[in-house]
C-alpha cells in the first residue's frame, strides 16, 4: 500500500512511493483502466517532471485512439512525411536545450574542483561540495539548461529550502541555518562559474541575496570567567562522581577535555584531529614554566599553537588514562552530546544576547580571556591561527579592559587667571 501519495492535474495524476521502495510510481485512470509507471527518480520533485510528461503522453494516445489514429500533438510541431520514400512519419520532435544543461555542469564542476584542490582545502569540504549538489541542487534544478538559470530562479530557490521542509513536531517550517544556506549558494555559484569558463553561459546572474541589509556585528558565545570557572567545576564533580560508573573514563576525559580547550583556543575539529606525536612538553625560556607545542592541522593548513600552563596537567592525564601510542589521537570525536548535557544543567547553553554556546566557544573563551588579561592581538591571532581583524570585529568590541578610561577622561587644564582680572 502507498504510504505517500501527491495528486496533480487537479487530481487526475497520482505520484505515490510504496513502503519499502526507494523510487516513486505514477498512475492514472484513463481510457477505463488504470495505468502505472515507474519514475525511477528518488527525489520527489524529478519524479513529479517525469509523472506530468508521462501523463500528456498517455493523454495523447488516449486521443489518437479515440479518433481513429488522428494525430493530436499538443502545440508540439510535426514533420510532415518525405514524399517517395516508406519512413513512417515522425509526428513529435524532441526537444534538446541549447545550452547544456545544470546537470551536465555540474560533472564538469566536480571533475575539476577535486582535482585542482587536491591538498589545499580539507577532505571534508570538498566532499560536502558533492552533498550539496547531491541532496539539494540537482533535485531542484535538475536537466534545466544552465542559460535559463536566472536570479529569480536563485530566489525561488531560497524560497524552496526555507518552506520544502516541515518540523514534525510543530508542523512549522524547518529553516536551514544561515551558513548551510550559504554554502549551497556558494557551491552554485562555482558550477555557474564552471560554466562560464566553458562558454555555456556569458554571464553569471546575480545571486545576491534581496530585501537584506548589513547585519549586526555581534560577538561569539562565550564563558566569562565566573562562567568558566562554573563549568569546569560541574564536569570535576562529574568526573569524581559520574552518573553510572562505566561512564567514569569519558566523564574525566571530558574535564580533561574543557581544561585543555580552554588553555590551548584549538578549535573542535582540529582537537579532533589532534595525536600524541603532534603534541610536545617544553619548558617556556620567557616565563620558566611548562607548556605545551601543538602542532596543530585543520582548516587553515598546517599551524603552531603555545598553549597555557594550565594545558599540560589534562594532557598528561590523558595521555596516561589511556595509554595512548604516538599515532593514536588524544581525544577523538567532539563531544557535543555531554558538553550540551552539562551546559543544560548549569542553564549555560546560551548567553543572555540568545547566543547559543557549543565546544567552540570555549576557544571564543580563550581569546577572551587573554584580551581581558592585556595579551598582545597580534600574538593572540597569530596563535590561534586567525587575523587581527577577526578577533577585533567579533572578540574585541564587547571587551570593557579594551577601553582606556584614562585615554577617555582626559580634562583639558583651566587658564590661569591674570592679575588685572582679578582686580577686577
Amino acid at each position: 500500500m502507498p504510504v505517500e501519495t501527491h495528486s496533480l492535474m487537479d487530481g487526475k495524476l497520482h505520484v505515490y512511493r510504496r513502503e519499502g521502495s526507494r523510487f516513486w510510481q505514477c498512475s492514472t485512470y484513463m481510457g477505463s483502466r488504470n495505468h502505472r509507471q515507474t519514475t525511477k527518480e528518488e527525489s520527489l520533485v524529478l519524479a513529479k517532471q517525469f509523472a506530468h510528461d508521462w501523463y500528456l503522453e498517455r493523454y495523447v494516445e488516449e486521443r489518437r485512439r479515440r479518433r481513429g489514429g488522428e494525430s493530436l500533438l499538443l502545440d508540439r510541431p510535426v514533420q510532415q512525411p518525405v514524399v517517395g520514400t516508406d519512413a513512417p512519419p515522425v509526428r513529435r520532435r524532441t526537444r534538446t536545450p541549447s545550452t547544456p544543461t545544470f546537470r551536465q555542469a555540474t560533472e564538469a564542476f566536480l571533475a575539476e574542483y577535486e582535482i585542482i584542490t587536491q591538498g589545499e582545502r580539507n577532505v571534508d569540504y570538498v566532499a560536502q561540495k558533492s552533498d550539496h549538489i547531491r541532496v539539494h541542487l540537482l533535485p531542484f534544478f535538475a536537466d534545466r539548461p544552465v542559460s535559463e538559470i536566472t536570479a529569480g530562479l536563485v530566489q525561488e530557490y531560497r524560497v524552496h529550502r526555507q518552506t520544502s521542509r516541515l518540523d514534525p513536531k510543530t508542523g512549522k517550517p524547518k529553516r536551514p541555518a544561515r551558513a548551510t544556506l550559504h554554502g549551497e549558494i556558494v557551491t552554485l555559484r562555482q558550477v555557474l562559474k564552471t560554466a562560464n569558463r566553458k562558454g555555456w553561459i556569458t554571464a553569471l546572474p546575480d545571486m545576491s541575496a534581496p530585501y537584506k541589509s548589513s547585519g549586526k556585528v555581534e560577538h561569539r558565545a562565550w564563558f566569562s570567567p565566573d562562567e568558566y570557572k562554573m563549568l569546569y567545576e560541574a564536569t570535576r564533580e562529574r568526573a569524581k562522581n559520574p552518573p553510572k560508573e562505566r561512564w567514569r573514563e569519558v566523564c574525566e576525559t571530558f574535564h580533561d577535555y574543557v581544561l585543555f580547550m580552554g588553555n590551548t583556543g584549538l578549535r573542535p575539529d582540529e582537537s579532533a584531529r589532534l595525536e600524541l606525536r603532534d603534541v610536545t612538553v617544553v619548558k617556556d625560556e620567557a616565563t620558566g614554566e611548562r607548556i605545551l607545542e601543538i602542532e596543530v592541522r585543520g582548516k587553515r593548513g598546517v599551524g603552531y599553537c603555545k598553549s597555557m600552563p594550565g594545558a599540560v596537567l589534562p594532557f598528561e592525564r590523558v595521555r596516561k588514562r589511556k595509554q595512548l601510542k604516538p599515532t593514536e589521537r588524544i581525544f577523538g570525536k567532539t563531544p557535543r552530546e555531554l558538553m550540551n548535557t552539562v551546559l543544560d544543567e548549569l542553564n549555560l547553553k546560551f548567553d543572555r544576547d540568545g547566543h547559543i554556546r557549543t565546544c567552540y566557544s570555549l576557544r571564543h573563551t580563550y581569546i577572551c580571556l587573554r584580551l581581558l588579561e592585556n595579551a598582545d592581538i597580534y600574538q593572540v591571532a597569530k596563535n590561534c591561527r586567525t587575523s587581527v581583524e577577526m578577533i577585533e570585529k567579533f572578540y574585541g568590541r564587547h571587551l570593557k579592559n579594551n577601553i582606556d578610561a584614562a585615554a577617555i577622561n582626559v580634562r583639558r587644564a583651566k587658564p590661569k587667571q591674570t592679575g588685572r582680572r582679578k582686580a577686577k
